[in-house]
């Protein structure tokens, strides 16, 4: 059955404190021991009869000397250091028992085991994947993916590695944008597209990532596609169309234009009564506007020295 591991506070206690409290046990401890070195000299010294204030003397050093191995000495693993915007997750006989994640100096339980997390925002630079995208166009696709860890515990216990966790995570979900957007779309105002929306595009890609990267205990700040672009093999195929659909566009817009002019001039015509014009001449004035503001050449004038019907 699978156990949810949540962050909690670790018992701790101020580093220099429990740092002065051992050294004054160690020296405490030291002199207890050389005045029961000197206390057996004297011993020795005067008498081998006395047997008793030998023995004594002997059990205490004894004692002494276990208590400054036993309890000075182990002490001091206790101790450790975190640093800013890093975390010590604390496992002690094989129990998660809390997280320090305040800087500082610190001691705690001597025999718990400390793994440090990194709590800083990192970068992943995923590397350039080859996909199909939702109209089977095979295309290049890469992003950077702006993250950290937030919950220490969930990063250390949920999964083995978390930053391979990450990398494998954020190809998988940069494939995934790939599938269900086109490249581009004719029209990108309906069908949303890689290159036309890159704000929707991010977004997405970010909580895709959040929903496969939360049980690690990982936030994800931002994803933002870094390359784009089609397939080599296909490449010159897609800038042809491209380009024939940017020349169709320009064409269209010319032709809008024009005929919009054409228009505007007529009327101007009509409205102050310069010259009455009669359809047919109408439909030759239109005709010539039109070849000058379409064309893409200049136009060579042509002077008729008739009449339209002669």
């Amino acid at each position: 059955m699978k156990q949810q591991i949540e962050d909690f506070p670790a018992f701790k206690v101020n580093g220099f404190i429990a740092l002065s409290i051992i050294l004054a046990l160690a020296i405490f401890g030291s002199w207890q021991v050389w005045a029961t070195i000197q206390g057996l000299i004297e011993v020795l010294g005067r008498s081998f009869n006395k047997v008793e204030d030998f023995a004594d003397l002997t059990e205490m050093g004894a004692w002494l000397g276990a208590t400054l191995i036993v309890v000075v000495i182990p002490s001091l693993s206790g101790l450790f250091t975190v640093e800013p915007n890093q975390a010590r997750v604390l496992v002690f006989l094989g129990s998660y028992v809390g997280t320090v994640k305040e800087a500082g100096f610190w001691w705690t339980n001597p025999l718990t085991n400390k793994r440090q997390v990194s709590l800083r925002v990192r970068n992943f630079n995923s590397k350039i994947l080859k996909v199909n995208d939702a109209q089977g166009s095979p295309i290049e696709i890469a992003a950077v993916v702006v993250w950290q860890v937030v919950e220490s515990a969930k990063s250390t216990f949920a999964v083995d590695d978390y930053e391979q966790f990450v990398a494998i995570q954020s190809e998988t979900s940069i494939r995934a944008l790939a599938i269900r957007y086109p490249y581009d779309a004719p029209d990108e105002q309906s069908i949303p597209s890689l290159r036309a929306v890159p704000d929707e595009i991010a977004l997405f890609l970010q909580k895709e990532l959040q929903a496969r990267l939360e049980v690690a205990g990982v936030e994800v700040l931002e994803g933002r596609l870094s390359h784009l672009a089609y397939a080599p093999e296909i490449a010159q195929m897609m800038l042809r169309r491209q380009q024939a659909k940017a020349m169709i566009d320009a064409r269209r817009q010319i032709v809008e234009s024009a005929v919009g002019m054409v228009d505007e001039a007529l009327k101007r015509i009509s409205e102050q009564q310069i010259i009455d014009l009669d359809d047919e001449r109408k439909a030759a004035m239109i005709n010539n506007l039109l070849v000058v503001l379409t064309s893409e050449q200049n136009i060579q004038p042509v002077i008729n020295t008739g009449s339209l019907y002669t």
